[in-house]
């Protein structure tokens, strides 16, 4: 694992809990106070004008910031090894906001063939309405970003780990190919986070996150973060959220994922070691066709895993003999693993993409862009471990075990 951390010489937990925060300031108050007003008051008219024109700093409007999601956004800037960060309403509303900024008609973005449903949609039945051109391409193999790349390039867009089958990017081969053509490459980070992986430090301008998930943590919220070099993000805050999708996060969320930072690096060991166990598990259950699971050998693309990630996360994809239908049967047998969509909460979730949350594609465009009819995704929570198992394999169809080599 070689994604060590170099934003700091202070640990991720330390930051995570620390990072732009003095008690002192707040009279004391060890606990961040949470800014629930819309609006800012000035001392004098002058100096509101001097807000407004960008001669001194300060809050204006909760729409485009707010002390309680300034910290927030310090802290996830921090995390992530980033200049700055811009807290939103929604990981959707994150990826349009950076989306609107950069792009114009004429404009092409070039994608991985593996997206969040959500954000494949966005893009090509969105985007090319207003003459985007989306062009999607196997980013696995980084030549063929090269071939690919041409003058329109504006934007190179990829998750990794994707959603949700689990293939990787290698980051710092397709950031170099993309900002030699000159194009911004951007990179949703949700599955990994900052803990495992940094995007930042391998090459890419612009993270995203759907918060909602790992860094909240507790499934109660719904936010997205965008973190990059300060200038990018300014335009992001004036442009895409401000004036285009007004996607601002409240200030109540922005102190529940605060909260959450406290805990991500013990989260993610427990998600991370508990997923590890259950995917060797379900590699030798007789009813499993296939895993996908960056910390297992067998995966494909388990060298680059090791080589940009800290650790492997807590999501698994894997698939039944006897497809679709197999698969929802095992599903509906569930007694304690919740059958619901998102991922990174505290319960273990289990839900199958096809007919959820990648319905957006036809199922021609699913067989294209590898994501299976029969493909069960499962966010791996922080329950005992072995609890998650009995439930897990007593729902599996009862055929005999594979013995593990």
């Amino acid at each position: 694992m070689t994604q060590a951390s170099k934003s700091s010489s202070t640990g991720f937990a330390t930051r995570a809990i620390h990072h732009g925060y003095d008690p002192q300031d707040e009279h004391g108050a060890l606990t961040p106070p949470l800014h629930l007003t819309s609006t800012f008051s000035f001392a004098t008219a002058e100096q509101g004008g001097e807000m407004f024109a960008g001669e001194r700093p300060g809050h204006i409007y909760s729409r485009i910031s707010n002390p309680t999601l300034d910290l927030l956004e310090q802290r996830i800037a921090n995390l992530e090894g980033g200049e700055a960060a811009l807290a939103n309403s929604s990981g959707m509303g994150s990826i349009t906001s950076v989306l609107w900024t950069f792009l114009e008609p004429g404009d092409e973005v070039i994608v991985d063939k593996t997206l969040y449903g959500c954000t494949f949609s966005f893009m090509n039945h969105g985007l090319r309405k207003f003459g985007i051109t989306i062009t999607h391409v196997d980013m696995t193999i980084p030549e063929n970003l090269t071939r690919a790349m041409n003058a329109k390039t504006k934007i190179v867009y990829f998750e990794t780990p994707a959603n949700p089958n689990m293939r990787l990017v290698d980051i710092a081969a397709i950031s170099e190919i993309a900002k030699a053509g000159g194009a911004k490459v951007v990179v949703d980070n949700t599955y990994a986070t900052p803990l495992l992986t940094r995007p930042i430090e391998l090459g890419t301008d612009l993270v995203v996150h759907s918060a909602t998930k790992y860094l909240g943590g507790h499934g109660d919220l719904i936010a997205g973060m965008v973190v990059g070099n300060a200038e990018d993000v300014t335009r992001v805050r004036m442009e895409g959220m401000k004036d285009m999708t007004g996607s601002i996060m409240s200030p109540f969320n922005a102190m529940l994922i605060t909260r959450g930072l406290k805990t991500l690096e013990l989260r993610m060991a427990r998600h991370c070691e508990s997923a590890m166990i259950v995917a060797r598990e379900l590699e030798a259950h007789s009813a499993v066709e296939k895993v996908y699971f960056p910390g297992l050998e067998s995966f494909e693309q388990h060298g680059l895993a090791k080589k940009q990630m800290a650790d492997f996360g807590g999501m698994i994809a894997f698939e039944v003999h006897g497809g679709m239908r197999t698969g929802i049967e095992t599903m509906n047998r569930l007694q304690m693993i919740q059958r619901a969509v998102s991922l990174g909460d505290a319960e273990t979730l289990i839900q199958h993409p096809a007919s959820m949350t990648h319905s957006t594609y036809t199922p021609e465009e699913r067989a294209e862009h590898d994501i299976g009819e029969g493909l069960i995704r499962l966010s791996v929570g922080l329950e005992n471990v072995d609890d998650i198992l009995e439930d897990l394999m007593g729902a599996l169809p009862s055929v005999a075990r594979k013995v593990a080599a």
